[in-house]
């Protein structure tokens, strides 16, 4: 026969005084002090500091795409001007049919030689007895000191000028980097508006040339030399070596070279939708890390 079950007895701990058994007071306290909230206050001023500081666009980067398109136009005048300053182009310059011969003796051999001589000077380290020590076909010198002065000045700010442009380049670069991993977009927008000023920049230089291109020629020599000190004779080595004709045919050059490099890059950055959306798909992408980033910030200092 089974055995009766005896009642067991209930033991039930003698609560403190004063302790309300429905007010939660035999919780434990480390685990009631984590599920305490913010105020409301506190939650509201989290939540827009975390979304300004997503949705606001870093000012390094606004800054750096001016930078960029500012210093887009400068490279490129720079490196055209570079590419010009070369004996291949000498040598184009001086077999090309309708190029003025020179009417004081100079053959197209004798120019050959004795310009790349002065363009070499230009590309060199070599100092001003680099020119004065050439000798002409009579036997004499064949630059005169004046000549030798100017071509010392021309150098000194040939090479300043390509040392600029090797320090913007590099500074160039940094913007590309910066803007291609913290802007999106920022690179073809300013590739788009340093092309735009560029062809502005190259229009107006080429009409102020074809209207008065002996002016404008002047003015150019001003900016860089003092008055007196670049002005020659018809007969001396200099004009007879790069005669008026030359320069015009730099200047086409130069601004040809610009127009196509910067056509081609305002092309190939011009804000088609397709660009806009890729631009605007990446940028959200961006936003959504950093706004997780912050949310978790947010949630350990909590």
């Amino acid at each position: 026969m089974p055995a009766a079950r005896r009642p067991v007895p209930a033991v039930a701990a003698a609560r403190p005084a004063g302790v309300d058994s429905t007010a939660g007071g035999d919780a434990n306290p480390a685990t009631t002090a984590l599920s305490v909230r913010p105020p409301r206050s506190e939650v509201v001023r989290r939540t827009t500091a975390r979304e300004e500081a997503v949705n606001a666009k870093p000012l390094a980067g606004r800054i750096l795409q001016v930078v960029l398109a500012v210093l887009f136009p400068l490279l490129l005048i720079i490196g055209a001007i570079r590419l010009v300053a070369t004996p291949l182009f000498l040598w184009v310059e001086y077999h090309r049919p309708g190029f003025p011969a020179d009417s004081f003796g100079f053959s197209t051999e004798d120019r050959m030689t004795f310009g790349s001589y002065a363009v070499d000077y230009l590309l060199n380290f070599a100092g001003p007895r680099y020119l004065g020590d050439l000798t002409g076909p009579n036997g004499g010198s064949l630059f005169l000191d004046s000549e030798v002065s100017h071509m010392a000045d021309v150098k000194s700010v040939f090479l300043a000028t390509m040392i600029a442009g090797a320090v913007m380049l590099i500074l160039a670069v940094v913007c590309v980097v910066y803007l291609a991993r913290r802007y999106h977009g920022g690179v073809r927008r300013g590739l788009f508006a340093g092309s735009a000023a560029t062809l502005i920049l190259i229009l107006v230089l080429g009409i102020l040339g074809a209207l008065n291109w002996q002016q404008f020629f002047t003015d150019f020599h001003r900016i860089f030399f003092a008055d007196g000190t670049w002005t020659f004779y018809v007969d001396d080595t200099l004009i007879r070596l790069f005669p008026a004709q030359f320069w015009m045919d730099s200047g086409i050059v130069i601004a040809l070279l610009v127009l196509m490099v910067s056509s081609l890059v305002m092309a190939l950055t011009w804000p088609t939708r397709g660009r806009r959306n890729r631009s605007a798909a990446a940028a959200e992408e961006q936003r959504r890390r950093h706004e997780l980033l912050l949310a978790r910030e947010q949630d350990q200092t909590a």
